[in-house]
Order: structure tokens, then C-alpha cells, then sequence
């Protein structure tokens, strides 16, 4: 069993920075390919990046683009999600989750991932 923990998440006015972060058990954590995903009030859970396992292929959401940056650390079994200049249309529940695949491709699907961490909130404000 790998459980993903997110923490970091908090208020922060428009324009401001935040740096979440995701911790998951297990001794393989170099071998997962990993995502961030948000869910705002009344909205579907979306895609906002991914990292796979071999660090080789990074994605983000167009939305997010040029302001988010997903990194990880495979020595902390952890993956960062740095969020600059965030607006009020960021605030969401932030997700991570975890692929045990190793294939390398539709990592911005939810479908793709075998573990969900429980989220962290983000709220923005204006």
C-alpha cells in the first residue's frame, strides 16, 4: 500500500506563492510517475501537472503554464508543486496521486493513477 500526503496548502492573496508538497511511502518512489490535480467547489477535478517517474516528461495545464513548476525528489520520496503568481481561479482542493506504471503517457488523466492523497486546500484571495 502507497499513500500519498499532501501538505503546504493555505490562503495567500492574489499574486502570492505557494509550495506544495507530496509524500509517499514506499521504497520504489523513484519508479512513480506522479500528478497534481485540483478540484474547485462545483467543478470536475482537473489536471494541473504531472512528472513521470523518470523525471523525463513534465506536463502542466495551459492554465498554469509558465506559473507552476512540479519537481521531485526521490531521495525525500517527494513531489513539489511551486505555485507563483496564483490567482483567485487557482482556489481549489489540491490533489496528488501516484502511478505505479512506469508507462510514461496519459499522465494528465485521472484514470492513469493508482493512489490519491486525501488534498490540501488552496484558496486565493482577491
Amino acid at each position: 500500500q502507497v499513500q500519498p500526503v499532501e501538505s503546504g496548502g493555505g490562503l495567500v492573496q492574489a499574486g502570492g506563492s505557494l509550495r506544495l508538497s507530496c509524500e509517499a511511502s514506499g521504497r520504489t518512489f523513484s519508479s512513480y510517475s506522479m500528478g497534481w490535480f485540483r478540484q474547485a467547489p462545483g467543478k470536475e477535478r482537473e489536471f494541473v501537472a504531472a512528472i513521470s517517474w523518470s523525471g523525463h516528461n513534465i506536463y502542466y495545464a495551459d492554465s498554469v503554464k509558465g506559473r507552476f513548476t512540479i519537481s521531485r525528489d526521490n531521495a525525500r520520496n517527494t513531489v513539489y508543486l511551486q505555485m507563483n503568481s496564483l490567482k483567485p481561479e487557482d482556489t481549489a482542493v489540491y490533489y496528488c496521486a501516484l502511478d505505479l506504471s512506469r508507462l510514461e503517457y496519459d499522465l494528465g488523466q485521472s484514470r492513469k493513477y493508482d493512489y490519491w492523497g486525501q488534498g490540501t486546500q488552496v484558496t486565493v484571495s482577491s
